[in-house]
């Protein structure tokens, strides 16, 4: 058995992938730019999660709902990843325990909203930390077309000054023509 295949069948309980999960995994492996256009329930999470098992390093990902994050982490930290949240619902204590735990590269995966990312004292953090990879879940928020548009999405594009050399995964479920281009456009995909 292929350790991708050894991953979701160990850690998250599933026999199979879902249609392209499994490219689309490989191709992030492979250190490469991905933009994923999967329909609800597609298993859109394991696209990234998998693969931050398989890299050394911690993988952060941009998400734009506060239930969603505790959800995805709760689920995480039930399989036994190392994975945390940063939001405006942890007191200062634990986002100092957990930004001490980011610097000491105690966690896999960082699920963290847009504008929490790119305050400015974030740079040097972000310099800091082993990243190995950035996934961007809801992605059509970076697009101005797009039913969902967040402005802050559409600065995530400063990561790639930032990060020239983290690979960078796009996901949506919603995404028309137009707003796959300018999601594309934006991510510097």
């Amino acid at each position: 058995m292929d350790d991708l295949l050894l991953t979701l069948k160990t850690t998250f309980g599933y026999n199979a992938f879902r249609p392209l999960q499994r490219e689309i995994m490989e191709t992030a492996l492979a250190d490469r730019d991905v933009f994923a256009l999967l329909p609800t329930g597609g298993g859109k999470s394991l696209c990234f999660q998998i693969p931050a098992l398989h890299r050394t390093g911690l993988t952060i990902v941009v998400s734009p709902l506060i239930a969603l994050m505790k959800d995805q982490v709760d689920q995480l930290r039930a399989a036994g990843v190392a994975a945390t949240y940063l939001n405006s619902t942890l007191t200062a204590d634990e986002s100092r325990s957990r930004l001490r735990g980011l610097h000491r590269g105690e966690w896999r995966l960082l699920y963290v909203a847009p504008e929490r990312l790119l305050l400015d004292d974030w740079k040097e953090n972000l310099a800091a930390w082993n990243i190995a990879a950035i996934a961007v879940d809801e992605a059509h928020c970076v697009s101005e077309w797009g039913h969902d548009f967040r402005p802050e999405y559409r600065q995530l594009a400063r990561l790639r000054a930032l990060l020239p050399q983290v690979p960078l995964m796009a996901l949506t479920a919603t995404a028309t023509e137009r707003v796959r281009a300018d999601i594309i456009k934006h991510l510097q995909l």
